[in-house]
């Protein structure tokens, strides 16, 4: 009788911990891009470099997520040029 896993490969917690991961950080970074962006694209940017470090099976979403990230902070910038404030708004 075993009473635990065998120390070969990564545990299946662990992966799907960090697909969710990657998941997450796709969800958020694609909604800062239209609302909260200054706290969903840092979220998104840390969710997806854990992700990739854990070696997520979905790496093209956790890469994503990652660009989105880095965008939701671009756009967060561009609009507080234009409008000369600490936000944005339409």
């Amino acid at each position: 009788m075993q009473l635990t896993a065998p120390a070969t490969g990564r545990t299946t917690t662990t992966a799907r911990d960090a697909d969710g991961m990657a998941v997450a950080s796709f969800v958020l970074g694609l909604l800062g891009l239209l609302v909260f962006n200054l706290f969903l694209g840092p979220t998104a940017i840390v969710l997806a470099g854990v992700a990739l470090w854990r070696d997520t099976g979905r790496r093209g979403r956790a890469l994503l997520g990652l660009g989105l990230g880095v965008a939701d902070l671009v756009v967060l910038v561009a609009f507080m040029q234009a409008d000369n404030a600490l936000s944005w708004s339409f």
